[in-house]
């Protein structure tokens, strides 16, 4: 059976869903495919970056956004508190395209796992940028990729392969992350990892 899970690493949802994504793997023995999803997060709860302060030097988001962020990243840091992790809400919005193609990256050069490990964990303790493309290839380098080679490579091909999956995906009805797509079906958001579960389980039951 297909098992593809989207992911983007700005989202503190999806980072908290990829502890229950390998957990599907050992369970039932399967293999997931990860793909990078790029969130335009602008484009449905504003634009922001805040100060030194903490103050909002843009100035877009409407007070339901403002609401439904701040829930957000306190329901995030409470699920990251109970499982011994550090999530710092980011100070502003990053276009995180770059770091998705340094995953396409790495995955081909075989290392994925090593460079998405230290990627989300920078990410959330505030130490990495996502579009710095030295810090990125410095990582690669550490995971075991050639990262001197990383960003002419993401400048002639990385990017254009991050569009044409995202248009793949969008095209399947993917719109946000964590998601899943067991055989075609689409699950959308952590709290639908039972219904994911089962769906393998049926599969391999009745195979």
């Amino acid at each position: 059976m297909q098992i593809e899970h989207f992911f983007d690493y700005k989202s503190p949802y999806a980072w908290l869903a990829q502890v229950a994504t390998d957990q599907l793997e050992h369970e039932f023995g399967v293999s997931v495919a990860r793909i990078p999803y790029t969130l335009d997060i602008p484009a449905y709860l504003g634009a922001a970056a805040l100060d030194a302060r903490g103050k909002d030097v843009i100035g877009t988001r409407n007070a339901h956004q403002w609401r439904r962020v701040r829930y957000a990243y306190m329901d995030c840091r409470r699920e990251a508190n109970r499982r011994g992790l550090v999530l710092r809400g980011p100070r502003r919005i990053f276009d995180s395209r770059l770091a998705h193609a340094g995953f396409l990256y790495a995955a081909e050069a075989g290392v994925w796992r090593a460079y998405h490990d230290e990627v989300y964990t920078r990410f959330w303790r505030r130490e990495l940028d996502l579009e710095d493309g030295v810090a990125l290839a410095e990582l690669l380098t550490c995971a075991g990729a050639d990262g001197a080679a990383f960003p002419d490579w993401a400048r002639h091909t990385g990017l254009a392969r991050l569009a044409t999956l995202q248009m793949a995906a969008e095209a399947r009805g993917v719109f946000g992350v964590p998601s899943w797509i067991v055989d075609g079906e689409l699950y959308w958001g952590a709290e639908r990892l039972d219904r994911v579960r089962e769906t393998i389980a049926l599969h391999r039951a009745t195979r």
